[in-house]
């Protein structure tokens, strides 16, 4: 619905436009959860039909694959969009996935699979440097953070809905072989994000950071509508300019493109701080999202809290019991993303992140000692419902809004791809340690380490959250 007089974009109401590029920018996170989540358990089925020769460290290397590739892929897609514009690989991303989830769906074989582990992640990966980028550019200004969080709060949806499917399709069958047919999750996922996009423009903020005002404004109302306009301020004794995105004229925009900072000096000086605020406890949260979250399953069943608890099950039941467990833990990571979104605009960032690091750790050593003392079920439960709340309300959701928050939309990109690179290796770590440590030391520790990166990541917030986001709840930076 449009209205006689021009709206400006960054105090309009919330309309459909605004809810289009949210669903199309999610889909990423989507994917990327479920995938994680279905590593987690193709891995287990891999082991028992066709190669129960693997190693730890040879399982924790496989399911590493898939993130190596996100890493990669937030790289390189990071820098190439900044230079050659947002939509070419928005489009791209997608089409990689579904040609690699479709490559390890039929070949099959333990080679196939690695392939293709890379190169969905290396998709995935652009879509990670990419979505919030989109977000931030197009939503009005009391919505911008709250709305880049909603992307990254569906990423349960992908968690929760791939575990679902995978326990439905598994729990009346007890042929591990179908394993490769549960990556037509990632595939049917992908096909959706290429025919939402197939009509999309670009990135306003990038055009008019190239000059290109005449086509931002035309992405403009492409996205909003016909009555929505760029043209929203006057400063002092200069013109009027038009401004795409939080409090930017034309003239600054230009300025900052040409001042864009080489990828050298990213860690230097105040870039280095934003480089390891948004990078470190990125990294420190992988380890909950991806070490344990990968390895879930795997980890259930060491606990001895899978639906059937009994080791004298079949292993192929025990697998779906672990599925079902999940399932259920996944579903708490949604009330945990809802509170994050009641907080983004009310409370410091920075404290956020804090205390949701701090919650995480104390919900994993209440499982540690239900463990070790042989508690109740549901006190472990409890333990592991503690820890997804708190860390998908605190630093699952505000490492991802961190880097929109503190980036100029000159390297915007890159920082964001920066800080998913460093986010992801932390994550890499995670998933290739979570099996040695299983094998080494047991679930004892995996929750003591687990525990202790978690209140790494609350120190380094803590310490340099106020140093470099003097008022941690404002707007991106400009």
């Amino acid at each position: 619905m449009t209205t006689g007089q021009p709206i400006n974009m960054e105090t309009m109401p919330l309309r459909r436009g605004h809810f289009r590029v949210l669903a199309v920018a999610s889909m990423g996170q989507i994917t990327g959860a479920g995938l994680s989540t279905l590593v987690g358990i193709v891995l287990p089925m891999i082991q028992l039909m066709r190669h129960p020769e693997l190693s730890s460290l040879q399982q924790g290397l496989i399911a590493c694959t898939s993130l190596t590739g996100i890493t990669v892929g937030s790289l390189v897609f990071g820098r190439l969009s900044d230079r050659y514009g947002y939509l070419f690989f928005l489009r791209l991303c997608p089409v990689i996935t579904l040609a690699a989830s479709l490559l390890a769906c039929f070949t099959a074989s333990l080679p196939g699979l690695i392939a293709g582990l890379f190169f969905m992640g290396f998709g995935i990966g652009g879509e990670y440097s990419l979505d919030s980028d989109y977000i931030s550019e197009i939503m009005p200004r009391r919505w911008r953070l709250w709305m880049v969080g909603v992307a990254k709060a569906s990423s349960s949806l992908g968690n929760i809905l791939v575990a679902l499917l995978c326990f439905l399709l598994l729990k009346n069958g007890d042929n591990p072989a179908v394993w490769n047919r549960l990556l037509l999750f990632v595939s049917a996922l992908a096909a959706v994000m290429i025919v939402s996009r197939i009509r999309f423009a670009e990135s306003p903020g990038w055009l008019i950071a190239r000059n290109r005002v005449g086509e931002a404004e035309a992405a403009v109302r492409y996205f909003l509508g016909p009555d929505v306009e760029a043209v929203v301020k006057t400063s002092g004794d200069r013109p009027a300019g038009h401004r795409i995105g939080p409090d930017l004229e034309v003239g600054e925009i230009r300025n900052r493109k040409k001042q864009a900072v080489p990828f050298r000096k990213m860690f230097t000086g105040n870039n280095l701080k934003r480089v390891i605020l948004s990078g470190v406890p990125w990294a420190c949260e992988g380890l909950g999202v991806y070490g344990i979250g990968v390895f879930l399953p795997m980890l259930v069943m060491a606990l001895g809290i899978e639906a059937s608890s009994s080791g004298t099950a079949a292993p192929f039941a025990r697998i779906v019991d672990s599925v079902r467990t999940t399932t259920w833990i996944n579903l708490s990571m949604l009330p945990g993303f809802a509170l994050g979104l009641l907080l983004v605009n009310r409370w410091s960032h920075i404290r956020i992140q804090v205390w949701g690091f701090i919650l995480c750790a104390l919900g994993l050593l209440l499982l540690l000692i239900a463990y070790r003392f042989r508690l109740p079920t549901a006190v472990a439960l409890t333990g592991f419902m503690i820890f997804e709340i708190f860390l998908n309300a605190g630093p699952h959701l505000m490492t991802f809004i961190l880097p929109s928050q503190i980036y100029p939309v000159a390297d915007r990109g890159e920082g964001a791809g920066l800080a998913a690179a460093i986010g992801k290796t932390g994550a890499i770590a995670g998933v290739l340690f979570v099996p040695l440590l299983l094998s080494w030391g047991g679930a004892t520790a995996v929750l003591l380490v687990a525990a202790a990166v978690q209140i790494t990541g609350a120190a380094v917030t803590g310490l340099l959250g106020r140093k470099v986001i003097p008022n941690p709840s404002g707007t991106p930076a400009a």
